[in-house]
């Protein structure tokens, strides 16, 4: 994917039912780039990752990826929900879940063959969880499912995966593996779109973080964007000043 052409909205206006609940979303993702989605609960964030799989609209403005009105980009992207709908009691295992990432480059009439399945275990070695592909999906810990979800997005080969609060809930371990596994997808020049309530995980892992409530608030480094004076305003006031700089927020 070439730099500057992975994800663009440009005065974009988001929403369901032809009404916008997220206005003014303008920034550019270039390939080997992250942008990580911040805001509190409620702000927006997950409508906009939908926008971009078709599953909210575009009631304004514009929004491509790779070039292409979204309309026409199906398929374009791997997306990591933020709830995976997989039944934790459906009988299968690690390795068949990250297969699953798989089928929109084979379709999904046609079986799995040894590449497919040495994808799926590259992708699940990138988790680190090589020696848990045979293990039920429902066994394992919250954390290890997450790695699991965020393996089949990388089985997929996409050049721009879109991830819906991936660490909400995982363990130190899993946080790390994942951490790992998406700056090696950066480095080989895949595109990330990152939701997350983190700030710390934001400034680490982007290079532009993206302040979402209702509007874009801001865009930019993580030095510009969470700082204590534009926190207050996107949060409602929610957010002090630490004394070495840094910014806290306190929801109710």
């Amino acid at each position: 994917m070439a730099e500057g052409s992975a994800l663009r909205f440009a005065a974009a206006g988001l929403g369901y039912r032809g009404r916008a609940v997220l206005r003014d979303v303008d920034f550019t993702l270039a390939g080997g780039g992250t942008v990580a989605l911040v805001g509190p609960n409620g702000a927006g964030k997950s409508t906009l990752i939908k926008s971009v799989l078709g599953m909210a609209e575009v009631v304004g403005g514009a929004v491509t990826v790779a070039g292409r009105p979204v309309a026409r980009a199906r398929g374009l992207a791997a997306y990591v929900p933020q709830v995976d709908s997989l039944d934790a009691d459906f009988p299968v295992s690690a390795a068949d879940v990250v297969l699953m990432g798989r089928y929109r480059r084979i379709g999904w009439w046609r079986p799995t063959g040894r590449a497919d399945r040495a994808a799926a275990l590259a992708a699940l070695d990138r988790v680190g969880l090589a020696d848990r592909a045979r293990v039920r999906f429902g066994l394992l810990s919250g954390g290890q499912r997450q790695r699991v979800l965020v393996a089949r997005a990388i089985a997929a080969e996409s050049r721009l995966l879109l991830l819906d609060e991936p660490f909400n809930g995982v363990d130190a371990t899993s946080q790390e593996a994942i951490l790992r596994a998406l700056g090696e997808l950066t480095a080989a020049g895949a595109a990330l779109l990152v939701s997350t309530h983190d700030l710390a995980v934001a400034a680490r892992i982007a290079g532009q973080v993206c302040l979402l409530n209702g509007r874009q608030w801001a865009v930019g480094p993580p030095a510009d964007v969470l700082t204590g004076e534009l926190l207050r305003r996107a949060y409602g006031g929610h957010a002090v000043d630490l004394p070495d700089g840094r910014a806290l927020l306190v929801e109710p």
